[in-house]
């Protein structure tokens, strides 16, 4: 049930002459206040169709409205206030919350592809804060999208190729140790990279000795692709630890190596088309007067990061005929991947505004960016394990006897990390501080995962089950209107790309529900205890649903 749509529809059979049902739609509004009744419409917008004031208007809108859900109608100045039967439409809620399920808030299946390119540490280098936001913002936009009715493909991307293979191998060479490698892979290889920075500031040779090296690993010299698989090899061991307390998964780990041979007949294809010119030495491909050249061959041959992307873009459409390729990649590259789109375009490929870039902002630290090359990072894994830490001495001092105690630290420590981050508005940057981000009240995903933990016990402590009726009184309205709520804002979290309305309504829910429970004793044992536990009931199974939307898992008990 929506309550807008039912809105819309009584509007609708008064207005139809005077706007679409779409306009009407589109008009309505939730009063802040609660005197101000459960939606309201503004006939401002009627006044210039109708050559009315708009209060009169109002007053004989309301008096024309006719609906089983709606108690009454009010003319409010400018404004028709409704108010809805509160009882009819709880009953009706209820039974349906309780028919759906976990599936309330799905959309229609659709059998489209929806692509997502997210995650993509580089190899070689540490699984820092820094990658963090592509990671969750991610896999909740995945979430979102099959919850919407799409089926989600989700690529790991790894930055497994390029540039920065040839400085490491430089390094290695030069000041490294296969012990060292060995008895502690990434820190060690960590150490040279910043190493090999120092140094190229004071010989900047050593920047032609690493594009050397990465032309060897081109050019599939032996030595090279030891070390490059050694490489990746060590890393992928160490992304996997933060991937598995995360509980991420992809459907494939297609890192930009994999593309190696699907550059050349792209290049070839560009060549064809007569796109390709030559820019001291490289070859680019023009975009424009509003944009540089998008660079394709640097002078040496070797390729890029845009050729790769063009590759890997042509690719996904054959193998998985997108519907959408989102990159959930941060707001930094979005020249990048508007130079990418206008290569396609002008390749002749008529899909390029299906390539969605979902930006974000920076994690910060004293207010700027974490640096690989200087060092000054701060590792996932070590967050997250602090985090489990905290929330299990949290729980060692509030719930010493709770089964299942090391699961629960992980699900309430690694939830704290992901829905600190998510409830903010994928653009804005957020400034780390550990403090804030394991903080285990106010707005916060442990709040969320307590408030669903105390509604389990709720329903464990219950002697009745729940079955959906009418509920006397006024307490359980917010937490209804609450419920059926969910729907729109997992339709509004897909068509803006953003995490944070499904943060932002698991907060509101939370809110009204614990409102509820201070003001209504909700086992006592009379006619109506059934249908609370039916309201209940809907209360965990949309947390539940809610926080798996931002990977957030929900503990029965904490």
């Amino acid at each position: 049930m929506n309550l807008k749509a039912v809105y819309t529809k009584a509007l609708f059979n008064v207005l139809k002459e005077d706007l679409s049902e779409k306009e009407v739609e589109a008009l309505i509004e939730f009063p802040k206040h609660e005197a101000h009744g459960d939606l309201a419409f503004p006939c401002f917008r009627l006044a210039s169709v109708r050559k009315q004031a708009p209060n009169v208007i109002s007053a004989d809108v309301a008096g024309k409205l006719s609906d089983p859900l709606i108690e009454r109608a009010e003319a409010a100045g400018p404004y028709v206030n409704i108010f809805f039967n509160r009882k009819e439409v709880s009953t009706e809620a209820l039974r349906q919350l309780e028919v759906l399920g976990p599936k309330f808030g799905d959309g229609l299946r659709k059998e489209k592809n929806v692509v997502f390119d997210f995650s993509s540490p580089n190899i070689a280098k540490p699984f820092s804060m820094g990658h963090l936001r592509s990671t969750i913002i991610g896999r909740s936009l995945a979430g979102i999208a099959e919850k919407n009715g799409y089926n989600a493909v989700k690529i790991n991307h790894l930055g497994d190729w390029g540039t920065q293979f040839g400085k490491l191998m430089c390094a290695y060479t030069r000041w490294g140790s296969e012990a060292e490698v060995r008895e502690n892979p990434i820190p060690a290889l960590m150490r040279y990279y910043v190493r090999y920075h120092e140094e190229a500031e004071k010989a900047p040779e050593l920047d032609d000795e690493a594009r050397a090296w990465f032309k060897k690993l081109e050019d599939q010299d032996v030595e090279a692709v030891k070390l490059w698989n050694w490489f990746k090899e060590e890393s992928l061991k160490e992304f996997s630890k933060v991937y598995d307390l995360l509980g991420i998964e992809f459907d494939h780990m297609q890192g930009e190596s994999f593309y190696n041979d699907k550059m050349a007949p792209v290049a070839a294809e560009l060549e064809e088309k007569n796109l390709l010119v030559e820019s001291d030495g490289a070859m680019v491909v023009e975009t424009g007067e509003d944009e540089p050249p998008c660079l394709i061959k640097k002078k040496d041959g070797t390729t890029l990061y845009a050729t790769r992307d063009l590759a890997a873009a042509i690719y996904r459409k054959k193998q998985f005929d997108f519907h959408k390729c989102v990159y959930v990649v941060g707001a930094e590259q979005q020249l990048h991947f508007s130079q990418v789109k206008t290569v396609l375009g002008r390749m002749g490929y008529n899909w390029t505004d299906d390539l969605v870039h979902v930006p974000f902002g920076l994690i910060l630290q004293g207010g700027k960016k974490m640096s690989t090359r200087k060092g000054k990072i701060v590792l996932l894994e070590d967050v997250l394990r602090d985090a489990i830490g905290r929330a299990e001495r949290n729980i060692v001092e509030k719930n010493p006897s709770l089964e299942n105690r090391e699961e629960v630290a992980m699900d309430v420590g690694t939830g704290a990390v992901v829905f600190h981050d998510l409830k903010n508005e994928r653009i804005n940057s957020v400034e780390f501080n550990l403090e804030h981000m394991l903080t285990f009240e106010g707005e916060t995903g442990p709040y969320v995962q307590y408030t669903h933990a105390r509604a389990m016990t709720l329903l464990e402590r219950a002697e009745a089950d729940p079955d959906p009726g009418a509920l006397d009184g006024d307490e359980a309205w917010a937490v209804v209107k609450e419920l059926l709520a969910f729907p729109s804002a997992v339709e509004r979290a897909w068509s803006q790309y953003e995490p944070s309305v499904i943060a932002k309504y698991v907060l509101g829910l939370s809110s009204a529900f614990n409102s509820y429970y201070g003001k209504v004793r909700i086992l006592e044992d009379d006619d109506q205890l059934q249908a609370r536990l039916a309201l209940v009931k809907a209360v965990t199974d949309v947390l539940k649903e809610g926080l798996g939307l931002l990977g957030v898992k929900a503990p029965d008990r904490m």
